[in-house]
């Protein structure tokens, strides 16, 4: 079986939220087209504490875009975002969301952050996401969402890895482009590991 997975199609994500990505509210309606493709879609959402260690409001002396170390990983610095129960960490409104089979919440461990819809960065603890399309015998996902260089890139690599046939959907999705570049490599390192571009 083959699944949709959207990756956090979320509010402060999208432009005039506090971690906006550029243009990001015009995957909206290509995951609305592609979903009606799909027998299973599964949709991801940050859903991050409000104490998480990803913000830049939890360090003394530290700014937005400023990297530090996170359980032995490098952990980029963001805004506060996606904060359990707030609006900014619902999914958009204009998502066909009666379309979703399963919605998987990531990032709700205070101390690690889960770029990846399947695990948290440091791969000690699943979503989910993994045992669930195992149940449902997917064995090909086709994943878009935002955003392309960060959350979108980690959840089709670990794909990959977990044996699943991967492709991914440019126009359905977009990035946050910190570095110059980011976005382009993001996508050469999925073809790289064997992510069909679409």
């Amino acid at each position: 079986m083959k699944a949709l997975i959207l990756v956090d199609l979320q509010y402060d994500f999208l432009p005039g939220g506090p971690l906006a990505v550029s243009q990001g509210d015009q995957v909206i309606s290509v995951a609305n087209e592609w979903m009606h493709r799909f027998e299973l879609v599964i949709a991801t959402q940050d859903w991050h504490p409000e104490n998480h260690k990803s913000f830049a409001s939890q360090h003394d002396h530290k700014q937005i875009g400023d990297v530090i170390e996170l359980r032995g990983l490098e952990q980029v610095l963001w805004p506060d975002h996606c904060v359990q129960g707030t609006p900014g960490a619902e999914l958009h409104a204009d998502l066909h969301t009666d379309r979703i089979t399963r919605v998987l919440h990531k990032g709700t461990d205070t101390n690690i952050d889960s770029y990846s819809g399947f695990f948290n960065n440091c791969h000690q603890h699943s979503t989910g996401l993994a045992e669930y399309l195992k149940q449902r015998a997917v064995n090909e996902v086709v994943i878009m969402g935002l955003a392309t260089d960060y959350c979108v890139k980690y959840t089709a690599l670990d794909a990959i890895k977990l044996g699943l046939k991967t492709s991914l959907i440019r126009e359905g999705c977009r990035g946050v482009n910190l570095n110059p570049g980011d976005v382009q490599r993001a996508c050469d390192e999925m073809q790289a590991a064997g992510v069909t571009h679409i």
